[in-house]
């Protein structure tokens, strides 16, 4: 939907939510400037000084004040219980997990570990890489998703998914991509001078290849 605002491609599920959002609040904002400059113009000629004229002294309108401070309001309180639905999707809720990784980043990398033959995390055939992360397209992905330094960002723009990495806590995240192709896992916190160079990068492919890339990693794992 955003794409002819440069933004980049689209493909989560919850992307599309994200983006009509984004374009209400954007649309919104552009119609307020515009008003607002469109006034300030008419303003500007209509009161311009001219010769003999007095400047004035004008109170202001208490009627227009509580208008526009009550249509701020409102438009902000229903843009909350517009995006509350989407926000709990997106953070609180999601549906259940089909690939599970943790994801812990450091100054300046992305560790992410897989779970070994044995399917599951914590145990000593998990494999762990820096930098890439592979995952199967049109599957749940579910993160835990921690940090052994400073607070870092876990930032993916065409999956429209940005959660921080904070030192203590391990937080839950999902995603579910919707097509195949590569895309960049830049960190998006300021944490120290290495931060512009700290990106990975996400890989969503089929189930075949995906399963074929993780024995690649578990035999190269064992050598």
């Amino acid at each position: 939907m955003l794409e002819y605002m440069y933004f980049p491609h689209d493909v989560s599920t919850f992307g599309p939510q994200i983006d009509w959002l984004f374009s209400l609040i954007f649309w919104i904002v552009v119609i307020t400037w515009l008003a607002v400059t469109i006034t300030m113009a008419v303003f500007l000629v209509k009161y311009r000084s001219r010769p003999g004229r007095k400047a004035e002294y004008i109170e202001g309108n208490t009627r227009l004040e509580v208008i526009w401070t009550s249509a701020t309001a409102v438009i902000m309180i229903v843009l909350a219980l517009m995006s509350r639905s989407t926000w709990a999707e997106v953070k609180e809720n999601g549906p259940p997990g089909q690939v599970f990784y943790n994801v812990t980043a450091k100054q300046f990398n992305w560790e992410i570990t897989y779970p070994g033959p044995d399917g599951k995390l914590g145990t000593k055939d998990d494999v762990t890489v820096e930098n890439e992360m592979h995952v199967p397209v049109n599957q749940v992905v579910r993160i835990d998703l921690a940090s052994k330094d400073v607070i870092h960002s876990f930032f993916v723009p065409n999956l429209r998914l940005k959660q921080d990495a904070v030192p203590g806590r391990v937080i839950k995240v999902w995603f579910e991509a919707t097509k195949t192709g590569t895309y960049a896992i830049p960190c998006a916190e300021l944490c120290g001078f290495g931060h512009s160079g700290m990106q990975g990068t996400l890989t969503v492919e089929s189930e075949a290849d995906f399963q074929k890339w993780l024995k690649d990693q578990y035999a190269n794992a064992n050598q």
